[in-house]
């Protein structure tokens, strides 16, 4: 065996035994996962399965980059929109990770409706926001911390913000099971409250919603999840969930 074969060979044994990339772990289910009945809505390589608020394709400014979905600001000749998953869902438990670019804005609704007199999923869903606190005036607006990353957006701040620094990988679950809501970030329980009560009514009448749509406090029974086109580069993978 000459020279030039005992390196390649050498080479390649490395490789085999090198562990997996963090490309490997991501947009997987585990074995466990799998047998509890979690589904990917992002296979990792495709927009395949998602849509365009009233519409049945995705809007060109989402693409798909090194494995996540990607919101490209200059993307597609700028046609926008938020991305909705095709499918509507009534309880669930859903599991993604996100990364914004500096200055950035975007956000994860659930419950959301596609309504004759609506324009944009906002306007009948609650929203998990996607920010960077550090940069973007959002975070100093609303009250007591309620458009923050992590936060029912202009409903309830998190406590505690945990957020990771811009350009991180953020990990989020958001469990909605008998009106109950809950949203955690990077592992710890951020915020919670019961649709349909008096604090939710009370949240709600002093929010920005009700002067863009008087219903919006009747949050729909099932609804679209969808991620939001807010003009700013962002970055969502591993999406997974689990019908409850």
């Amino acid at each position: 065996m000459n020279h030039r074969l005992l390196l390649l060979s050498a080479t390649v044994l490395m490789y085999c035994a090198a562990p997996l990339s963090l490309a490997d772990d991501i947009n997987q289910l585990t074995e466990a996962e799998r047998a509890d009945g979690w589904r990917l809505l992002f296979d990792g390589q495709t927009t395949t399965g998602w849509k365009g608020y009233k519409r049945d394709d995705a809007p060109g400014t989402w693409e798909v980059q090194d494995g996540s979905l990607f919101m490209n600001s200059e993307g597609a000749d700028r046609d926008r929109g938020d991305l909705l998953f095709a499918e509507q869902f009534a309880d669930f438990h859903l599991k993604l990770e996100w990364r914004i670019s500096e200055g950035g804005n975007s956000g994860i609704f659930y419950r959301g409706a596609e309504q004759p007199q609506l324009d944009v999923i906002y306007k009948s869903a609650p929203e998990m926001q996607v920010l960077d606190n550090e940069r973007h005036p959002d975070a100093k607006m609303g009250v007591d911390g309620n458009r923050t990353a992590g936060a029912l957006y202009d409903l309830i701040p998190p406590r505690p913000q945990n957020v990771k620094a811009v350009g991180e990988w953020n990990q989020v679950e958001i469990i909605v099971e008998d009106g109950n809501i809950q949203h955690h970030q990077n592992g710890e329980l951020v915020l919670e409250v019961q649709l349909g009560s008096a604090q939710w009514r009370e949240l709600v009448a002093v929010s920005k919603f009700p002067g863009l749509n008087p219903d919006w406090v009747d949050v729909p029974g099932r609804g679209f999840i969808g991620l939001q086109d807010h003009g700013d580069n962002v970055w969502y993978r591993s999406i997974k969930l689990k019908e409850l």
